[in-house]
């Protein structure tokens, strides 16, 4: 192994990196968005049972808003529940905007290993016949043995960055689909708990409603005045930035 790296010549070191890196984000973040860390079960359940009860009290909130992203977004609600529907929606669409930004770490740079490293590959491919033809130019082609070193650096290196932006590629969308579900997931959460707050639904029915809503529900009803935690273009804009 260490003679197939050593003949990629140097670009082989950039790539290796990004190979670690990629392995490290993605570990990182398939243990960090398993769904029981990110959605506790019957979490909103609970509340709406300590609410019914007159027992909600601001230590449960705080219990609430260090348990998992999802408490935080409903401890916002729940910190401003004696407000407007509006006031309690608002509140829960900041918290969830950093909630998914946080949801987000580290994809960015997932994404951008994903994108550089076949380019490292091409500059060795590249590099590799710059030297295959400045030997044929002083040389000739007469000994091939002098032509296969520039020949398989030029082949390594194309290999090696895309072994490494194959699986990064794939990765990256995959945990971008966990995230967007993740998202949906605790927007129709969120939907439940300002309906049970404000009475518009009882506990019971709030809850086999939102089971009944589809993926895309919750995300829909964001515009007739339910709480959408999807950050905004301009949100999002002003994050990259």
């Amino acid at each position: 192994m260490f003679e197939i790296v050593k003949a990629g010549g140097w670009l082989m070191v950039p790539i290796i990196l990004c190979s670690i890196v990629a392995v490290a984000i993605i570990g990182e973040r398939l243990w960090a968005l398993q769904r029981k860390k990110i959605i506790p079960k019957h979490l909103v359940a609970q509340i709406w049972h300590w609410h019914s009860l007159g027992q909600l009290s601001e230590d449960q909130i705080t219990n609430v808003r260090k348990s998992s992203p999802l408490g935080r977004v409903l401890a916002a609600g729940l910190s401003n529940m004696h407000h407007s529907r509006e006031v309690m929606k608002e509140s829960i669409e900041e918290i969830g905007r950093h909630e998914v930004h946080e949801l987000e770490r580290y994809l960015n740079s997932l994404g951008t290993v994903a994108a550089v490293t076949p380019l490292l590959g091409l500059l060795g491919t590249v590099i590799g016949m710059i030297k295959v033809f400045s030997v044929i130019t002083t040389q000739g082609v007469g000994n091939p043995t002098v032509l296969s070193g520039g020949i398989s650096e030029a082949l390594i290196t194309t290999a090696a960055g895309l072994s490494v932006a194959i699986p990064s590629l794939m990765l990256y969308r995959y945990l971008r689909g966990r995230i967007e579900e993740l998202v949906v997931i605790m927007e129709a959460e969120a939907i439940k708990l300002v309906e049970v707050i404000h009475g518009e639904r009882d506990g019971a029915e709030a809850l086999r409603k939102t089971r009944a809503r589809p993926p895309g529900g919750a995300a829909g009803g964001a515009s007739g005045g339910n709480p959408s935690i999807r950050p905004t273009k301009a949100t999002t804009k002003a994050t990259s930035k």
